[in-house]
């Protein structure tokens, strides 16, 4: 995926430009640190004709407006009526107060550029501060991060593999909502074709599957044996379809029908796409796909997908858990992702293990309010160093906040019952990719 990203430094030549070319050059190496293709021009942009010029090479997908000094609302407006993508506005510190000269007076032309932004409607990060701060630059990776998210769920492909069951309505997902809220493009296959395209593998087509899957779970060979070759055929079905058509996320159905069609879960399955960099959730949850994608695109490693199924008070820890879907890079250390038999069919071969610590943690959620806005549910901690809680998979996460208050405001608020527990902090990455779709985001 192509991403354009430029640097858009305004000013007027009125003011201190010693201390403003300063602040340009630093500005420009960290923006280049972050992407070494982010756009910049050879100069600070000073009068309305320069900053036109400079426009009319760059296409950004994002772009980084910054007050070098004072510049007023034309400047804004102009780069508005030129640009459309998500825009972080950078107001600059004042270098030196010592009673004599305001030296670049930013703060005043970040106003004349809010106020352009907001009459026209336009969403907007904002920064305040120097090039050297650490929590300028923290800021700005956060936001890039997010607008670099909205540009890849323009090319995104969600798969919908079957409808999900009843009373799990909450996951589906409608190809004009989906495309018009989030750019993304939903498709949509009954299970029973991938079901149809395992069932004609051979086991000599299986082999490389089978050969994968052994690498990555521990004890395959205490599965029924045509179970276990069933699930490579399932595997290798999914592969195939998902790199044939270039997926990028998928929502399975799962029960009833892979154990009653075909004798075999496609929990596995999925625990394995999602190492192999495509998100997959279970019941058909493709909001819930979505949540995990935004999670890996974010953090760069698989997510955790289940349902909050245990408090501890004193502990202030929250678990999570599903059938045994998992992918198998979140296992702990010392079993390894375990074959085992799902716990209510008592056919397998799902995934059973406790999922290894990990010091920043997101618990996060795309869902719908009743009127069937969309809204984000965000809060965060750190996963604990827990064996397996239940028969499937688990991990167990304390909140940073009260995980009492947590569960008794997000049941209050009518949350959908599955959440992705992503493996890091993308607090802010999501706050700002909910402010610039237009999304609520919901702290808890």
């Amino acid at each position: 995926m192509s991403f354009e990203c430029a640097y858009i430094p305004i000013g007027v030549g009125t003011f201190h430009l010693e201390s403003a070319k300063s602040c340009f050059d630093k500005s420009v190496d960290y923006l280049r640190s972050l992407d070494a293709g982010f756009k910049a021009p050879s100069d600070m942009l000073l009068t309305i004709d320069a900053l036109d010029s400079y426009l009319e090479t760059i296409k950004p997908d994002f772009a980084v407006v910054q007050n070098l000094t004072f510049a007023n609302a034309a400047y804004m407006c102009e780069i508005l009526k030129k640009i459309d993508c998500p825009v972080l506005l950078w107001t600059l510190r004042e270098p030196v107060i010592d009673g004599t000269r305001l030296r670049l007076n930013s703060l005043t032309g970040a106003f004349s550029a809010a106020n352009s932004m907001r009459g026209f409607g336009k969403t907007f990060e904002y920064v305040f501060g120097s090039p050297d701060e650490d929590k300028v630059k923290s800021k700005i990776k956060s936001v890039y991060a997010a607008a670099k998210l909205v540009k890849s769920f323009k090319s995104l492909k969600l798969l919908q593999v079957g409808h999900t069951p009843q009373g799990f309505g909450f996951g589906r997902a409608l190809d004009l909502e989906a495309l018009k809220t989030f750019g993304v493009t939903v498709n949509s296959i009954e299970a029973r074709e991938l079901i149809d395209k395992a069932k004609t593998f051979t086991d000599e087509d299986i082999v490389p599957y089978l050969d994968d899957a052994k690498k990555r779970i521990c004890g395959l060979d205490s599965v029924n044996e045509k179970n276990v070759r069933d699930f490579a055929r399932l595997y290798k079905a999914y592969y195939e379809y998902v790199k044939a058509e270039g997926i990028g996320a998928l929502a399975s159905r799962c029960w009833p029908d892979f154990f009653t069609s075909f004798g075999t879960p496609v929990c596995s399955v999925l625990g394995i796409l999602n190492d192999l960099n495509v998100p997959a959730a279970c019941e058909s949850d493709a909001y819930g796909a979505l949540t995990m994608y935004a999670a890996n695109q974010l953090t760069g490693k698989a997510a955790f997908f289940g349902d909050p199924v245990s408090l501890d008070e004193k502990e202030n820890t929250l678990t999570f858990w599903h059938c045994g879907m998992a992918p198998c890079s979140l296992a702990r250390e010392d079993t390894g992702a375990c074959a085992g038999l799902h716990c209510n069919r008592k056919i397998g071969p799902t995934l059973e293990f406790g999922c290894k610590a990990e010091e920043k943690v997101t618990i996060f959620r795309i869902g719908r309010n009743p009127d069937g806005t969309f809204r984000f549910f965000l809060t965060k901690g750190r996963a604990v160093d827990k064996p397996k809680q239940f028969s499937g998979t688990s991990i167990v996460v304390e909140t940073e906040s009260s995980s009492a208050e947590i569960i008794d405001m997000a049941v209050r608020d009518g949350w959908e019952p599955h959440f992705a527990v992503a493996m890091g902090d993308i607090t802010s990455e999501i706050e700002a990719l909910g402010n610039f779709i237009g999304i609520e985001v919901c702290r808890y």
